[in-house]
């Protein structure tokens, strides 16, 4: 077997592609996005951006329905969107393997929430693996796939942050070729009307049962006797975190956690004079060793946020050097908008209308940041719109209510809450910032933008067409860089009592191949009033004069700021002048 280093996410790809995963389907969203992307890479398998993560899972199950193996990705809170399909497909269960790939995000790198992946499977009856390293997220795909076969249910592999986008040496192999079952026409076992859903939730008993069995053989899960003083119970990369901090200790780790294997876990126990949890967002693991009556040391770990060596050996009495010092007074930096993203050029004008702003979930989030200070909400995908609309059905006076959300985002969950505005018959203004990609989680296609996963052409999403046929009184187009053109639309659609779509089309930035020359500031003309400032611009900034000064290393020439100067003070420069960001 070749030896390759790979991230978590890589190896993921090579598992199920090894497995003969037939169809890999998702929704991007870090840290889950690469798995797809690298699973496109490889021959013999079909891959698909679903336009949310419950259509990846339905479309999986139909793959799975007809006798091929099939690999669904999501993040933590994707499989929210797809817990519809989830929870009943752990009634019907599968003919070809169903795998769903789940990645959490402790700590919120990118995230609205913590959630921990192993509850909602607990509630939904479908057994977990859960990687510690690259090694095993190739091992436990591959497992998965077998066990969703020999156990008729789809299963879940449990990945987090560190584990998805962390690399280690992997042993890959090679490809094992999975003939299609055969179709055979079984109502009883997937038409989940009440009657059949009975008979299938007493099967599901039973395959639950026998999955027990499995998690105490299985050699996914094993103790490791060391030091018979302290016994630690961990799973996933937290067993990288206990193996580094307490190499002394003996450990139980687990990697299939859903069901747990009861009778291991009472054997290690017995074996050592004192028992701890140590697990990442927490207590699943510690709450079923209370329903086994096992007492557990106090650690003090918190259930918020990731875990590390340093924060797990401190848990024990140990004590360790700060991993970094910090740098006093050093300047805040904030994230922001890229310089020439066209969505500044909205929030801009809807700050200048001092609207009240349902935001979603986006690049775009970042305008609720100073200065532009935009946006008032951002709960989940698709619920800018609605909440627009709960918003102006609340009496909301303080400014005109507009709702606004991606291109992306819209195809994902955002149309049904435009079809209920319509449906209610009151109006109201929505923003759909067509950037021409998914540019957060790394500019995938989306069926809007009309890319494949694989990067080549696929049908695009006509918005304007969609949202007549949906019931928008009024549709128009603007060029958000045309900061002027923008504000007018905005305030002529708030003023009306209709139901108005704006679509802001302008491609991502860092899409734009051939950027425009830079600008400069006049420093003889600038007045100091901060108006570009307040754009935002990581190019633009104040010299020690409180003037404005702009990188032209950084600028990529949109021209807004020129829009936003009354003074003439902002002109074009050469890409070759070495101006140091004024004239």
């Amino acid at each position: 077997m070749a030896r390759a280093l790979m991230s978590g996410n890589e190896a993921v790809a090579r598992g199920a592609w090894e497995a003969g995963v037939a169809v890999g389907v998702g929704y991007p969203g870090t840290p889950s996005t690469e798995v797809l992307e690298n699973l496109v890479r490889y021959d013999g398998v079909r891959c698909e951006w679903a336009p949310n993560e419950k259509v990846a899972a339905e479309v999986a199950g139909g793959v799975s329905f007809g006798g091929r193996r099939a690999l669904v990705t999501m993040k933590h809170v994707g499989l929210n969107v797809a817990a519809d399909p989830l929870f009943t497909q752990a009634y019907t269960g599968v003919t070809g393997g169903l795998v769903y790939l789940v990645a959490d995000d402790p700590g919120m790198h990118s995230s609205q929430n913590e959630q921990d992946t192993r509850n909602l499977a607990a509630a939904a009856h479908v057994p977990v693996f859960e990687p510690a390293d690259s090694q095993e997220a190739l091992e436990f795909v591959r497992k998965a796939f077998d066990v969703s076969e020999r156990f008729d249910v789809p299963v879940i592999v449990r990945m987090t942050t560190r584990v998805s986008h962390s690399k280690s040496l992997t042993k890959a192999g090679e490809r094992t070729e999975i003939e299609r079952i055969p179709y055979e026409k079984r109502p009883q076992k997937y038409v989940m009307m009440p009657g059949m859903a009975r008979v299938r939730r007493v099967d599901l008993d039973s395959r639950l049962a026998a999955l027990a069995e499995y998690a105490g053989t299985t050699d996914a899960n094993r103790i490791e006797m060391r030091d018979v003083a302290l016994g630690i119970i961990t799973s996933g990369v937290a067993y990288q975190y206990v193996r580094e901090s307490m190499p002394d200790a003996s450990v139980l780790k687990l990697g299939f956690t859903n069901p747990l294997p009861d009778d291991l876990i009472l054997d290690f126990c017995s074996k050592v004079s004192r028992v701890a949890v140590v697990e990442e967002l927490g207590p699943y693991l510690s709450l079923r060793l209370r329903s086994l009556d096992i007492e557990q040391m106090d650690t003090g770990l918190s259930a918020i946020g990731e875990l590390s060596p340093v924060t797990v050996l401190r848990a024990f009495g140990g004590s360790a050097p700060e991993t970094r010092a910090q740098v006093a007074d050093l300047p805040p930096r904030p994230p922001l908008l890229c310089p020439g993203c066209p969505h500044r050029g909205v929030f801009h004008a809807l700050g200048k209308m001092r609207a009240v702003v349902t935001g979603d979930i986006g690049c775009y989030t970042l305008a609720a940041l100073a200065p532009l200070t935009a946006m008032d909400s951002c709960v989940c995908m698709g619920a800018s719109i609605g909440m627009a609309h709960g918003a102006a059905l609340a009496g909301t006076t303080e400014g005109p209510v507009v709702g606004v959300i991606g291109d992306s985002t819209f195809a994902h969950s955002g149309m049904t809450g435009l079809l209920h505005m319509a449906y209610s018959g009151k109006g109201g203004t929505v923003v759909v910032l067509d950037n021409r990609t998914t540019a957060m989680t790394g500019h995938q296609g989306n069926p809007v933008s009309g890319v494949a996963l694989g990067g080549g052409p696929a049908r695009a999403l006509d918005l304007e067409t969609l949202a007549k046929a949906m019931g928008a009184d009024s549709v128009r187009t603007v060029d958000p860089h045309d900061l002027s053109g923008t504000l007018e639309v905005l305030r002529q659609e708030v003023a009306e009592d209709h139901l108005s779509v704006v679509i802001a089309k302008a491609p991502c930035a860092l899409l734009v191949r051939e950027p425009k020359d830079p600008y400069a500031v006049d420093e003889e003309a600038c007045t100091k009033c901060g108006a570009c400032v307040r754009l935002g611009c990581p190019a633009i900034s104040r010299d020690e004069n409180s003037r404005a000064i702009i990188d032209t290393a950084l600028c990529v020439g949109c021209s807004q700021c020129v829009q936003v100067c009354r003074f003439d003070a902002i002109v074009r420069v050469g890409p070759s002048c070495d101006l140091g960001g004024g004239v």
